[in-house]
């Protein structure tokens, strides 16, 4: 059986499909498992044993291609893909580009979005995933499995990595015996909370828990200029490893840690995964879509309410206004959200405390 499982988005969204492709081996065990996603996404199933190969979709880099270089890219990802000889083909995106794909592959039994708006290559299908609802993205994605008939063994998100990253991480954290990891931003900016309370939650956990707080961010200017400016405010000195860090070695970094912090981004999926208890702070996205996923109870029972939610190890905190959630880049699209900018920083440090013990 080869299967081609097609998940062409965010690194987050990359990560929550590995119990699809998990349970997908365990029924067909002898099965050969490729994945297309994102290029820039391939490092959340890179190591995966379960995999037999990450195709990467070279969106951003074919952009400075001529309109002719890119259809010639595009064509030969396509004879590939035909030549691959896929027995059966899972679009997890809702798009025309992986429907086309989904066609042009050959395969026998191909499912996807019955949302298509192309009813050509919605009939390209030969089985339509429900409508997504509000429901948890890894328990959207298992859908095919339904769809199948495949009983799901169980639904554990997974990330592996190299015993490299792990030396090189010890030699980044040499002496530090326990740390709360803290990663501030996202690659949208409207998820991010303000930059005093930031600062505030790293001078609590270094001065008074006395727990060191190690700072990641992506190797991105603009987060680590804002990086600078938190750090500006800080009265303590946490350790700051921003921009310095890979997907691999952030995710070894994180599993050593005692808690997360951060915000509705791939390392809050990282360190979900990692089983590290997580704090994280939502706006505008919806926590029972992109909440952390808690391994041991296999499930994310959040609700779109706001407030405080605890769901095993892993807790979301969202202020309560009833625009929530709203899916907007901030108010107006503004990259600002409002309801981050004022969360109670004495609720998120009774949480603190409370998720150390």
């Amino acid at each position: 059986m080869k299967i081609l499982i097609l998940k062409v988005q965010t690194i987050g969204d990359t990560l929550l499909i590995t119990p699809l492709i998990r349970n997908f081996k365990e029924y067909y065990s002898d099965s050969i498992i490729d994945v297309m996603v994102n290029e820039g996404t391939e490092h959340m199933l890179t190591l995966n044993a379960n995999i037999n190969q990450v195709i990467e979709y070279k969106r951003e880099s074919y952009r400075s291609l001529s309109k002719l270089q890119r259809l010639s890219k595009n064509i030969q990802l396509l004879k590939k893909i035909r030549r691959a000889q896929y027995d059966l083909v899972i679009d997890l995106d809702e798009g025309d580009r992986g429907a086309f794909i989904t066609l042009v592959s050959g395969a026998k039994t191909k499912v996807g979005s019955s949302t298509i708006s192309s009813q050509f290559l919605r009939s390209a299908y030969t089985h339509l995933l429900p409508k997504r609802g509000n429901r948890h993205t890894v328990e959207i994605n298992l859908d095919s499995l339904k769809l199948l008939n495949i009983p799901i063994i169980d639904k554990q998100v997974e990330i592996f990595w190299s015993q490299g990253d792990d030396e090189f991480v010890a030699k980044k954290l040499s002496g530090v015996k326990q740390f709360i990891h803290i990663h501030p931003f996202s690659k949208g900016w409207f998820k991010d909370v303000n930059i005093q309370t930031t600062a505030q939650i790293i001078d609590y956990c270094e001065q008074e828990l006395d727990i060191r707080a190690v700072i990641t961010a992506a190797p991105i200017q603009r987060e680590l200029d804002k990086l600078d400016n938190i750090l500006k405010l800080c009265q303590s000195k946490p350790i700051n490893l921003g921009g310095r860090f890979t997907l691999k070695q952030i995710a070894a970094l994180n599993s050593k840690s005692k808690l997360f912090i951060g915000v509705d981004t791939a390392i809050m999926h990282i360190s979900a995964a990692n089983n590290v208890p997580t704090l994280a702070f939502f706006g505008p996205t919806a926590p029972d879509t992109w909440g952390p996923w808690e391994n041991d109870l296999e499930q994310a029972d959040y609700h779109r309410n706001g407030g405080l939610q605890v769901n095993g190890k892993h807790r979301v905190f969202s202020d309560v206004r009833t625009c929530l959630p709203c899916n907007n880049d901030g108010c107006d699209n503004n990259q600002v959200s409002d309801c981050l900018m004022g969360l109670n920083i004495d609720v998120i440090k009774k949480n603190i405390n409370e998720m150390i013990v």
